[in-house]
């Protein structure tokens, strides 16, 4: 079995936020797939179910998503090496698709809290939302909607994020990794 784990925060105010690009992709991996909805409060979160997938979007805020993945985890007795976790990333550029098992939090709220849950052997999607200008600005950047111009191509980023997320759960890693990695998703022209 295969848990996709989408970071965001919930409430209608984060939905269109950088920081809940992890969830707008199980969202769409939900809808596609028709899978049926799970849910218990032990979750702390929203689960869903189609064949031999999860997909789960914590309800936790960010900063204890932990909380909810180990209790999925624990629940359905899923190995480390069987969780995807879908989030934003400001070390890559708007559009990058990257995947990566294992590995330090980068600053990230999310992924410091699974960390200390269940540790680091996990998969990471990766989905670079760009970074702001100056390092102080990071917590407004990532909790404020994407740029007019960046929200044209979020169906094309989000679509390739769930294809991704599907593969990792059919095919070897190493193999999603080549084919599935991007350096951009889609091409903006440079901002001025």
């Amino acid at each position: 079995m295969t848990l996709c784990v989408g970071l965001g925060n919930p409430g209608s105010a984060y939905a269109m936020h950088r920081h809940n690009i992890g969830w707008r992709v199980i969202d769409r991996l939900v809808s596609d797939l028709g899978a049926q909805n799970i849910s218990k409060s032990s979750f702390y979160g929203e689960l869903y179910r189609h064949s031999n997938l999860l997909f789960l979007k914590p309800a936790t805020y960010m900063n204890l998503s932990g909380r909810s993945v180990q209790a999925v985890k624990s629940f359905f007795k899923i190995d480390t090496n069987d969780i995807v976790v879908i989030h934003d990333d400001i070390d890559l550029p708007f559009g990058t698709i990257r995947l990566k098992r294992g590995g330090g939090h980068g600053g990230h709220n999310g992924l410091r809290s699974i960390d200390e849950a269940i540790g680091r052997e996990y998969k990471r999607l990766r989905i670079g939302v760009g970074r702001p200008e100056h390092k102080t600005q990071v917590a407004d950047y990532v909790l404020h909607n994407f740029s007019s111009q960046e929200s044209e191509h979020l169906d094309t980023i989000i679509s390739h994020a769930s294809n991704t997320a599907l593969a990792l759960s059919e095919r070897p890693f190493a193999e999603v990794q080549t084919h599935f990695s991007r350096k951009s998703v889609v091409s903006l022209p440079p901002s001025n």
